[in-house]
């Protein structure tokens, strides 16, 4: 089974080797159709601390690496082409 990969910002690089990530998913509202902004932070895993506030980045599940981070920075420079 793929693993999901979802892009976001970065809004906090406070903790050691940890960024906390704002993803924004968009739906049709099931009865007004209109356009929904939902959004949700998500800890994920940066080894080399190299993300800073700001950055747009890939993040992918992984096994659990803490009590609340499951996902693993993937590469910075990927979300800056796609």
């Amino acid at each position: 089974m793929p693993k999901r990969v979802l892009q976001g910002t970065v809004v906090s690089d406070k903790n050691d080797k940890t960024v906390v990530v704002l993803v924004e998913r968009r739906f049709a509202h099931p009865l007004l159709k209109k356009t929904v902004r939902r959004t949700k932070r998500y800890k994920a895993h940066d080894e080399e601390n190299v993300c800073k506030v700001g950055d747009i980045v890939l993040i992918q599940e992984s096994r659990p690496i803490s009590k609340d981070k499951t996902w693993v920075v993937v590469n910075e420079a990927q979300a800056q082409q796609g």
